[in-house]
Protein backbone atom coordinates (compact mmCIF):
# COMPACT_ATOMS: atom_id res chain seq x y z
CA UNK A 1 0.00 0.00 0.00
CA UNK A 2 1.25 3.44 -0.92
CA UNK A 3 0.10 7.01 -1.39
CA UNK A 4 2.07 7.26 -4.62
CA UNK A 5 0.15 9.27 -7.22
CA UNK A 6 -2.47 10.40 -4.71
CA UNK A 7 -3.30 13.99 -3.84
CA UNK A 8 -3.06 14.95 -0.17
CA UNK A 9 -4.26 18.19 1.42
CA UNK A 10 -2.49 19.10 4.68
CA UNK A 11 -4.04 22.01 6.60
CA UNK A 12 -1.34 23.11 9.02
CA UNK A 13 1.19 21.61 6.61
CA UNK A 14 3.78 24.39 6.76
CA UNK A 15 5.46 23.47 10.05
CA UNK A 16 5.96 20.82 12.71
CA UNK A 17 4.05 17.58 12.29
CA UNK A 18 2.07 18.84 9.31
CA UNK A 19 5.18 19.68 7.30
CA UNK A 20 6.70 16.31 8.25
CA UNK A 21 3.56 14.60 6.90
CA UNK A 22 3.82 16.58 3.67
CA UNK A 23 7.50 15.72 3.28
CA UNK A 24 6.91 12.02 3.94
CA UNK A 25 4.01 11.92 1.49
CA UNK A 26 6.07 13.61 -1.23
CA UNK A 27 8.86 11.08 -0.68
CA UNK A 28 6.33 8.33 -1.44
CA UNK A 29 5.33 10.03 -4.68
CA UNK A 30 2.19 11.87 -3.58
CA UNK A 31 1.11 15.30 -4.78
CA UNK A 32 0.75 17.60 -1.79
CA UNK A 33 -1.25 20.75 -1.10
CA UNK A 34 -0.29 22.59 2.10
CA UNK A 35 -2.23 25.41 3.73
CA UNK A 36 -1.49 27.75 6.61
CA UNK A 37 -2.62 31.11 7.98
CA UNK A 38 0.58 33.01 7.13
CA UNK A 39 2.00 33.62 3.66
CA UNK A 40 5.59 33.52 4.95
CA UNK A 41 4.98 30.05 6.41
CA UNK A 42 3.57 28.82 3.11
CA UNK A 43 6.54 30.24 1.18
CA UNK A 44 9.05 28.65 3.58
CA UNK A 45 7.34 25.25 3.33
CA UNK A 46 7.30 25.31 -0.47
CA UNK A 47 11.05 25.93 -0.45
CA UNK A 48 11.50 22.70 1.53
CA UNK A 49 9.08 20.63 -0.55
CA UNK A 50 9.97 19.48 -4.07
CA UNK A 51 8.67 21.34 -7.09
CA UNK A 52 5.04 20.61 -7.79
CA UNK A 53 3.86 21.04 -4.22
CA UNK A 54 1.06 23.56 -3.93
CA UNK A 55 0.57 26.09 -1.12
CA UNK A 56 -2.30 28.33 -0.03
CA UNK A 57 -2.97 30.87 2.70
CA UNK A 58 -5.99 29.75 4.72
CA UNK A 59 -7.70 30.90 7.90
CA UNK A 60 -9.25 27.68 9.13
CA UNK A 61 -11.54 29.59 11.49
CA UNK A 62 -13.24 31.42 8.59
CA UNK A 63 -15.86 29.20 6.98
CA UNK A 64 -16.06 31.18 3.76
CA UNK A 65 -12.30 31.03 3.42
CA UNK A 66 -12.39 27.26 3.94
CA UNK A 67 -15.24 26.85 1.44
CA UNK A 68 -13.33 28.84 -1.18
CA UNK A 69 -10.12 26.93 -0.50
CA UNK A 70 -11.67 23.55 -1.26
CA UNK A 71 -13.41 24.95 -4.34
CA UNK A 72 -9.97 25.94 -5.67
CA UNK A 73 -8.30 22.66 -4.69
CA UNK A 74 -10.84 20.39 -6.40
CA UNK A 75 -10.77 16.61 -6.08
CA UNK A 76 -8.19 14.93 -3.83
CA UNK A 77 -7.61 11.68 -1.92
CA UNK A 78 -6.75 12.49 1.70
CA UNK A 79 -7.34 15.38 4.07
CA UNK A 80 -4.93 15.85 6.99
CA UNK A 81 -5.62 18.46 9.67
CA UNK A 82 -2.76 19.44 12.00
CA UNK A 83 -3.38 23.19 12.35
CA UNK A 84 -2.98 24.81 15.76
CA UNK A 85 -1.18 27.50 17.66
CA UNK A 86 1.01 27.02 20.75
CA UNK A 87 -0.25 24.57 23.35
CA UNK A 88 -2.45 26.35 25.90
CA UNK A 89 -1.65 25.51 29.51
CA UNK A 90 -2.60 27.15 32.79
CA UNK A 91 -4.77 26.79 35.83
CA UNK A 92 -8.55 26.94 35.59
CA UNK A 93 -8.72 29.87 38.03
CA UNK A 94 -6.38 31.98 35.90
CA UNK A 95 -7.69 30.90 32.51
CA UNK A 96 -8.59 33.44 29.82
CA UNK A 97 -11.86 32.23 28.30
CA UNK A 98 -11.34 34.24 25.15
CA UNK A 99 -7.94 32.64 24.62
CA UNK A 100 -9.41 29.20 25.34
CA UNK A 101 -12.14 29.75 22.76
CA UNK A 102 -9.61 30.82 20.14
CA UNK A 103 -7.56 27.70 20.87
CA UNK A 104 -10.62 25.52 20.29
CA UNK A 105 -11.69 27.56 17.25
CA UNK A 106 -8.57 26.57 15.34
CA UNK A 107 -8.04 23.05 16.59
CA UNK A 108 -11.61 21.77 16.94
CA UNK A 109 -13.92 23.98 14.92
CA UNK A 110 -11.29 24.49 12.24
CA UNK A 111 -11.06 20.73 11.79
CA UNK A 112 -14.85 20.44 11.81
CA UNK A 113 -15.18 23.13 9.12
CA UNK A 114 -12.42 21.62 7.00
CA UNK A 115 -14.08 18.22 7.01
CA UNK A 116 -17.50 19.74 6.29
CA UNK A 117 -16.29 21.46 3.13
CA UNK A 118 -13.50 19.07 2.16
CA UNK A 119 -15.22 15.70 2.46
CA UNK A 120 -17.37 16.08 -0.69
CA UNK A 121 -14.18 16.39 -2.77
CA UNK A 122 -12.50 13.23 -1.43
CA UNK A 123 -12.20 10.53 -4.07
CA UNK A 124 -13.35 6.94 -3.49
CA UNK A 125 -10.95 5.11 -1.17
CA UNK A 126 -9.83 8.33 0.45
CA UNK A 127 -9.65 9.39 4.06
CA UNK A 128 -9.48 12.10 6.70
CA UNK A 129 -6.79 12.11 9.39
CA UNK A 130 -7.26 14.51 12.30
CA UNK A 131 -5.02 15.36 15.26
CA UNK A 132 -5.57 15.04 19.00
CA UNK A 133 -3.14 14.49 21.89
CA UNK A 134 -2.52 12.38 24.97
CA UNK A 135 -3.88 15.01 27.38
CA UNK A 136 -7.29 13.47 26.82
CA UNK A 137 -6.10 10.09 28.09
CA UNK A 138 -3.74 11.37 30.73
CA UNK A 139 -4.54 14.94 31.79
CA UNK A 140 -2.42 16.88 34.24
CA UNK A 141 -3.14 20.00 36.29
CA UNK A 142 -3.16 22.99 33.96
CA UNK A 143 -4.34 21.05 30.90
CA UNK A 144 -8.10 21.55 31.14
CA UNK A 145 -8.39 23.20 27.71
CA UNK A 146 -6.05 20.74 25.99
CA UNK A 147 -7.74 17.74 27.61
CA UNK A 148 -11.17 19.04 26.57
CA UNK A 149 -9.96 19.43 23.01
CA UNK A 150 -8.49 15.93 22.89
CA UNK A 151 -11.64 14.29 24.18
CA UNK A 152 -13.73 16.23 21.67
CA UNK A 153 -11.46 15.29 18.75
CA UNK A 154 -11.66 11.60 19.54
CA UNK A 155 -15.45 11.69 19.78
CA UNK A 156 -15.69 13.75 16.59
CA UNK A 157 -13.54 11.21 14.77
CA UNK A 158 -15.79 8.31 15.72
CA UNK A 159 -18.94 10.21 14.73
CA UNK A 160 -17.47 11.28 11.38
CA UNK A 161 -16.31 7.75 10.61
CA UNK A 162 -19.94 6.69 10.65
CA UNK A 163 -21.45 9.75 9.00
CA UNK A 164 -18.95 9.98 6.14
CA UNK A 165 -18.54 6.25 5.43
CA UNK A 166 -17.11 4.86 3.20
CA UNK A 167 -14.65 7.77 3.56
CA UNK A 168 -12.40 6.68 6.43
CA UNK A 169 -11.82 9.05 9.36
CA UNK A 170 -9.06 8.53 11.92
CA UNK A 171 -7.08 10.61 14.41
CA UNK A 172 -3.44 10.62 15.54
CA UNK A 173 -2.61 11.26 19.20
CA UNK A 174 1.01 12.43 19.62
CA UNK A 175 2.83 12.71 22.93
CA UNK A 176 5.53 15.32 23.56
CA UNK A 177 7.09 16.22 20.21
CA UNK A 178 9.94 18.62 19.53
CA UNK A 179 8.04 21.28 17.54
CA UNK A 180 7.36 24.99 17.62
CA UNK A 181 4.13 24.37 19.56
CA UNK A 182 6.26 24.73 22.71
CA UNK A 183 7.77 28.04 21.59
CA UNK A 184 5.91 30.05 24.23
CA UNK A 185 7.99 28.36 26.92
CA UNK A 186 11.34 29.94 27.77
CA UNK A 187 14.16 27.98 26.14
CA UNK A 188 15.43 26.70 29.49
CA UNK A 189 11.94 25.51 30.46
CA UNK A 190 11.40 23.96 27.05
CA UNK A 191 14.65 22.01 27.15
CA UNK A 192 13.88 20.99 30.72
CA UNK A 193 10.52 19.63 29.58
CA UNK A 194 12.15 17.62 26.81
CA UNK A 195 14.81 16.24 29.16
CA UNK A 196 12.42 15.26 31.94
CA UNK A 197 9.98 13.71 29.48
CA UNK A 198 12.73 11.73 27.77
CA UNK A 199 13.97 10.41 31.10
CA UNK A 200 10.50 9.13 31.98
CA UNK A 201 9.62 7.54 28.64
CA UNK A 202 10.30 3.86 27.84
CA UNK A 203 11.90 4.91 24.53
CA UNK A 204 14.24 7.35 26.30
CA UNK A 205 13.59 10.39 24.09
CA UNK A 206 10.88 12.81 23.03
CA UNK A 207 9.28 12.52 19.63
CA UNK A 208 10.36 14.19 16.42
CA UNK A 209 7.86 15.32 13.76
CA UNK A 210 8.99 12.55 11.40
CA UNK A 211 8.11 9.94 14.06
CA UNK A 212 4.53 11.16 14.17
CA UNK A 213 4.22 11.57 10.40
CA UNK A 214 4.53 7.80 10.01
CA UNK A 215 1.19 7.36 11.79
CA UNK A 216 -0.60 9.69 9.37
CA UNK A 217 0.87 7.86 6.38
CA UNK A 218 -0.17 4.51 7.87
CA UNK A 219 -3.76 5.68 8.27
CA UNK A 220 -3.88 7.05 4.73
CA UNK A 221 -2.52 3.82 3.29
CA UNK A 222 -4.58 1.41 5.39
CA UNK A 223 -7.99 0.85 3.86
CA UNK A 224 -9.32 -1.09 6.85
CA UNK A 225 -8.87 1.56 9.56
CA UNK A 226 -11.64 3.98 10.47
CA UNK A 227 -12.78 5.56 13.71
CA UNK A 228 -9.36 4.76 15.16
CA UNK A 229 -7.16 6.70 17.57
CA UNK A 230 -3.49 5.95 16.92
CA UNK A 231 -1.31 6.99 19.86
CA UNK A 232 2.36 7.76 19.16
CA UNK A 233 3.81 8.90 22.48
CA UNK A 234 6.94 6.87 23.21
CA UNK A 235 4.99 4.96 25.85
CA UNK A 236 4.00 8.11 27.73
CA UNK A 237 0.52 6.90 28.64
CA UNK A 238 2.08 3.85 30.33
CA UNK A 239 4.26 5.65 32.86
Amino acid sequence: MSVQGQRIVVIGGTGGIGLAVAEAAVQEGADVVVASRRQESVDAALKRLPGGAEGHVLDATDEESVRGFFARVGAFDHLVYTAGESILMGSLAESDLGQARRFLDTRLWGAYTAVKHGAPSIRPGGSVVLTTGTAGQRPMPGTTVAASLCGAMESLTRALALELAPVRVNVVSPGVVRTELWRDLAQEDREGLYASTAAALPVGRVGEPADIAEAYLYLMRGGYSTGSVVTVDGGGTLV
